[in-house]
């Protein structure tokens, strides 16, 4: 499946490898660990004829633990809707690319690669985003050093808007990944 944040230019994105078996709150998870955020929010997926994730009658929001991707993203091309933060509303659009069988000795979840670095919890959306690497690339700007602080960076140099790791986000995702199919011996 492709996760692309929402209104990105250049977009962001990562590719990843799930079983189709997970649940909509495992989902969630693993694309917590992807964007590197911390899961502070509220967050919710909409399939088109339901949204998911902690149940709540008042939001509209069925029970995620109950649903696999499965049973909503039956085949190549399916979409759904990931919002994480409902102030920042940090949309993701997800593309089901592809469903095969698991690989002999693969463990998933996994990113195959991906684009750009993730945005920083709590910067104001995307918009916010943009305007925070405004602000860094800018080291004159009244609230440089502030933004600095902010993110813990002593050098605005220290953060690339460009920079993406696959190594780093499998390293997120490893402790939920689990060999579906064992290798025969």
């Amino acid at each position: 499946m492709k996760v692309t944040l929402r209104d990105s230019r250049p977009p962001i994105w990562r590719r990843l490898e799930v079983p189709s078996g997970i649940t909509l709150r495992e989902l969630h998870d693993v694309i917590q660990a992807a964007f590197g955020w911390e899961d502070y929010h509220m967050w919710s997926f909409d399939s088109g004829s339901a949204r998911y994730g902690i149940a709540d009658q008042g939001l509209g929001l069925r029970s995620a633990t109950s649903k696999q991707l499965g049973q909503i993203a039956t085949r190549s091309g399916d979409r759904l809707l990931y919002t994480y933060d409902f102030g920042d509303n940090w949309e993701h659009d997800i593309l089901v690319e592809n469903i095969t069988a698991p690989e002999p000795g693969t463990a998933y979840p996994h990113c195959l690669t991906g684009r750009r670095a993730a945005p920083p919890e709590d910067c104001g959306g995307i918009w916010g985003y943009d305007h925070l690497i405004e602000i860094l690339a800018d080291r004159h700007h009244e609230e440089h050093e502030e933004r600095l602080e902010w993110l813990g960076l002593d050098s605005a140099d220290r953060f690339d808007p460009a920079a993406f790791d696959v190594a780093q986000v499998n390293s997120a995702l490893s402790a939920r990944a689990a060999v579906l199919v064992k290798v025969k011996d």
